[in-house]
């Protein structure tokens, strides 16, 4: 059988890395790698690691000295490059390896394709049909592995489905023909969808088997993590920021928010160079209108000019894109391909759908020119599109 790296992050998640661990060890066997990286935790976490390192000879442990976290982001980069085997598996610290869990994968792993695992999870989040809800514990110390085993011993058909989410396997040379994740979105939070969308693009095969299974607890790194404020069922307020923030973010690079099927396989539309040309533009109203577009333009003087460098300010150490070459006044010439004229002050809740499907209302209409919908003017100069050009992230 060939082997396999699992990379694994953990900041203050000390209980469930332990359990994470050891249903490896337990299920898996010695043979696969597990890179373990400690993103500066106060828990005890890097004590605990120094131990297992002793006993565990196909361990590496990594310590973030701080004095902040890194995130995932860089994690999964850092610890895929230290990696001795040739395949990867994106784990997390709330996972529980299922026995026969790393040969289902291995069964299907082929250069050219991602496997992703099947999740059984509690009911923490709503039902759906790329993940099986099953309540054997929400914490380690309740969790029921006789309970789980016994249910794992029934018989179910063979089952396979096309959609990706943690955790997933990958060989590292179609890793790396996408660059990575994207430190747009560090620490976390939506650098799962961005980078499947790459993988996507690139032409990787995604395959979800149902004969290998692993249970999750399911957002204990941030979202449900008390040491962030959370709790099993509660959004810490860490994690309210991060996904806020890089929802925004993967607007502003993909035009969309995220979209897949119903079996998590991403929905990538075509990506156009858009500019708003707008009237009557408040500071509530650039903050909702700037991500969805690649420049506007705006009679911003006097107080609204004030109100535009304010939200500049606020929202610049948000992203990456620079805000201050991407709002313009109304006496900048829009160079962009497609321009949409409107007056914001008309905008209703048919307007806004309307912007947040740009990408298919111009596919459809396929034509180069002006043509009117709803309040907006659309003139269309150009119908390139530059998805392709998102697939390697910039290191």
């Amino acid at each position: 059988m060939k082997t396999i790296s699992f990379v694994i992050p953990s900041r203050n998640n000390l209980s469930y890395l332990k359990w994470s661990y050891n249903s490896i060890r337990k299920n898996l066997g010695y043979r696969h790698e597990i890179l373990l990286g400690d993103d500066f935790s106060s828990d005890g976490t890097w004590e605990w690691l120094e131990e297992i390192k002793q006993k565990d000879i196909n361990v590496q442990i990594f310590k973030n000295e701080g004095p902040e976290r890194k995130g995932i982001v860089y994690w999964y980069d850092y610890l895929c490059e230290k990696s001795s085997n040739d395949i990867v598996m994106f784990f997390h610290a709330d996972m529980y390896a299922c026995p026969g869990m790393d040969t289902a994968i291995l069964d299907k792993l082929t250069k050219g394709t991602v496997v992703t695992a099947t999740r059984i999870e509690p009911p923490l989040h709503p039902e759906g049909p790329e993940k099986i809800l099953k309540d054997f514990g929400i914490e380690p110390e309740s969790f029921d592995e006789q309970g789980l085993i016994s249910w794992l011993n029934e018989d179910r058909p063979e089952k396979y489905t096309r959609g990706i989410f943690a955790p997933w396997a990958i060989h590292k040379e179609d890793y790396w023909k996408v660059g990575g994740h994207d430190k747009l979105f560090a620490p976390q939070s939506k650098e799962d969808s961005d980078i499947f969308n790459r993988f996507h693009l690139v032409g990787l095969n995604f395959v979800q088997t149902w004969q290998g299974l692993v249970y999750h607890m399911t957002s204990r790194g941030s979202r449900f993590n008390p040491y962030s404020g959370g709790a099993p069922g509660k959004d810490s307020p860490e994690w309210i920021h991060t996904t806020t923030k890089n929802m925004r973010n993967f607007i502003r690079k993909w035009g969309t928010p995220v979209l897949h099927d119903e079996y998590m396989k991403p929905i990538v539309k075509p990506k156009y160079n858009v500019g708003f040309v707008v009237e009557n533009c408040g500071s509530e109203m650039i903050k909702a209108l700037e991500p969805w577009c690649s420049d506007i333009y705006g009679d911003w003087v006097g107080h609204k000019g004030y109100h535009i460098n304010k939200y500049i300010e606020e929202e610049q150490p948000n992203t990456d894109y620079k805000l201050s070459k991407k709002i313009h006044t109304q006496h900048t010439n829009p160079t962009n391909d497609i321009i949409i004229r409107f007056d914001c002050d008309r905008l209703t809740d048919a307007s806004w759908n309307i912007l947040q499907n740009i990408a298919v209302i111009v596919a459809d209409s396929g034509e180069i020119g002006i043509m009117a919908l709803d309040i907006f003017e659309f003139e269309i100069r150009n119908l390139k599109t530059y998805e392709n050009q998102l697939i390697i992230t910039k290191k």
